[in-house]
C-alpha cells in the first residue's frame, strides 16, 4: 500500500442503467448502483459516479463491470436523505467477467474521536472518521469500521492520527425514526481488514478535523 491514498477497485454487476448527475469543469457525469457480491452471497450496492468519455462503450444494467477509482465524499445540504454522502469516482471502466472485487485502500487522519460499540452478536466494532488528502487542497471524510482486536487497538487512537488501511466497501440497511414512522435506509462506510498507523503523508499535508460529522 505504500504511496497509495485512495485507490478502489470494483468488480460487479450494474443494477441500473447510467443516468446525468452533474456537469462540472466541462464534464457531465452520470451516476449508477453497482452491485458486489461477498463471499457470503450478500450484496453490497455502491454508488458510482463516472464522466460520460469513460462510459462510451455504453455498458448497461445487468452488465458485469470493473471499475478502478476513488472514494469521495460531499455534504448533502438538500435536506433530503445522508448528511454526507459517499461515491467511488470511476477513473476506469470496462465490461469485463470475472470473480466479484471490492478493495480499497486509504491514507488517511483520524479526525473524530473513535467510538467502540457492540453488535447485537457481541463483536466489538470501532468507529472512525478518516479525513483522505485530494490532490488540490480538498479531504474527502470516510466513515470507517474496524472489528474485533484491530477495533480495540484503534480505539486508543489519538485524533489526528494517520492510518494506512486495506478493506472493502460495505452498505448496510438500518431502521431509522423519522415521526412516527420506521424508514428503512441504507449506511456506506469502509470496513478495514488492515490498519496501521504511519508517520507522514509523504507530502507535507496532513487533513485537520473540521467537524461535526454526520453519524451513520
Amino acid at each position: 500500500m505504500e504511496g497509495t491514498y485512495n485507490s478502489v477497485e470494483l468488480r460487479g454487476v450494474m443494477a441500473g442503467a447510467p443516468r446525468f448527475s452533474h456537469r462540472g469543469g466541462g464534464s457531465d457525469y452520470y451516476t449508477f448502483p453497482l452491485d458486489v457480491v461477498r463471499l457470503s452471497g450478500t450484496a453490497d450496492t455502491i454508488n458510482i459516479i463516472a464522466r460520460r468519455d469513460i462510459l462510451d462503450a455504453e455498458p448497461g444494467e445487468g452488465d458485469k463491470v470493473y471499475i478502478r477509482g476513488e472514494l469521495r465524499s460531499f455534504n448533502n445540504r438538500s435536506g433530503v436523505g445522508h448528511r454526507l454522502v459517499i461515491t467511488v469516482l470511476a477513473r476506469e471502466l470496462r465490461t469485463e467477467f470475472g470473480d466479484f472485487l471490492n478493495s480499497v485502500e486509504l491514507t488517511g487522519t483520524i479526525c473524530r474521536e473513535p467510538i467502540v460499540r457492540r453488535t447485537p452478536m457481541g463483536r466489538e466494532i470501532c468507529d472512525l472518521m478518516l479525513a483522505v488528502n485530494r490532490r488540490y487542497g480538498r479531504s474527502d471524510y470516510l466513515p470507517v469500521i474496524c472489528w474485533g482486536m484491530t477495533a480495540k487497538q484503534t480505539a486508543m487512537l489519538p485524533v489526528r492520527t494517520r492510518v494506512r488501511l486495506s478493506g472493502r466497501i460495505q452498505s448496510r440497511k438500518y431502521l431509522k425514526a423519522e415521526g412516527d414512522e420506521l424508514i428503512e435506509k441504507t449506511a456506506f462506510e469502509v470496513s478495514a481488514v488492515q490498519l496501521q498507523t504511519v508517520e507522514d503523508d509523504g507530502l507535507g499535508r496532513i487533513a485537520e478535523p473540521i467537524g461535526p460529522y454526520p453519524a451513520n
